[in-house]
């Protein structure tokens, strides 16, 4: 079954607010666990759809985030200082790179091409992103007790090097983040690969996941995944990231192997003629160059005559 991520998508986890760009609540009998921080612009309206639905936030205990994009880490600020006892967990590469002036502008810039969401932020404050401090640094093989839930720690790069995914094996339910690739379309009928870093990593990691065997998949953006779903999911994403790197490998050979030309014919091509992808179209175009950067650098490294794997 495919379902948008919104309220109660299964017993103990609630999606908030956004569908697009989903916050997650994971209730234990003991303790209670935000699942990534969505995007900074909707920050006050997600701390208030927590109030709306649990009369209070004070019971949240950590704020985990699978990885360092923007639309991911927006609303840590926010919910540090109207949570004051909420510990953030994330990958250690975090922190260096939320102290990186040119990363923070990037992801600023990004952040403020959501025209669509600017009039969410009803308060008029300050939605910049700034540096936190992680309470947390997760790694691969930790265990958090929630009290009945535990969440396991996996490092599953290749979306980005400090990417990060939670399965909790009682209910047999994983949040990858964009480890696995998200769905796009109105039905969720389109699966984008998400490899940034490396695609290598990628699909190692995607492997890895897959070995998990969940029952439910709550994607980092759109839709949550149960029963049959999951299994041919997971692996038409694998089956799609081949297929997606031989269609870029098809864009760089009719530009002679020109990473620029070959960025824009494809993001004319398959963004504005194709549609059907939410992404906001320069954060797609961002993110599709580095996607044929890491093949192109690929196809030259490759011997003569060998097909990638």
């Amino acid at each position: 079954m495919k379902r948008r991520a919104k309220g109660e998508v299964r017993e103990r986890i609630t999606a908030l607010l956004s569908s697009r760009y989903p916050v997650y609540l994971v209730q234990g009998d003991e303790k209670s666990m935000l699942m990534d921080a969505g995007v900074n612009l909707l920050a006050p309206s997600y701390l208030a759809s927590i109030k709306d639905t649990f009369g209070d936030a004070g019971f949240i205990d950590y704020l985990f985030v699978t990885h360092s994009h923007y639309d991911h880490i927006g609303s840590v600020n926010y919910m540090k200082r109207h949570i004051p006892d909420l510990r953030v967990g994330a990958h250690e590469r975090v922190d260096a790179l939320l102290r990186k002036p040119s990363a923070l502008e990037r992801m600023n810039r990004l952040s403020m091409n959501h025209v669509e969401l600017k009039k969410y932020n009803l308060a008029g404050g300050d939605p910049t992103i700034h540096p936190f401090d992680i309470d947390i640094h997760l790694k691969h093989g930790d265990k958090i007790d929630l009290g009945g839930l535990t969440c396991r720690v996996y490092e599953t790069p290749g979306h980005t090097q400090d990417s990060l995914s939670f399965y909790f094996p009682e209910i047999k339910t994983l949040f990858p983040g964009e480890a696995c690739g998200v769905l796009w379309g109105e039905t969720g009928g389109r699966i984008q690969a998400e490899f940034l870093s490396s695609y290598q990593d990628y699909i190692e990691s995607l492997t890895f996941l897959q070995s998990l065997e969940p029952e439910t998949v709550c994607l980092a953006h759109g839709w949550v995944l149960t029963s049959e779903e999951v299994t041919e999911f997971l692996q038409d994403s694998l089956s799609e990231t081949f297929r997606y790197r031989k269609l870029i490998e098809n864009y760089l050979d009719a530009a002679h192997g020109d990473i620029e030309e070959a960025t824009r014919n494809m993001a004319h091509v398959e963004y504005d003629v194709k549609g059907g992808i939410f992404q906001e179209r320069i954060a797609y175009t961002t993110n599709l160059n580095a996607q044929i950067k890491l093949i192109a650098a690929a196809i030259s490294a490759r011997p003569p005559g060998r097909e990638p794997a």
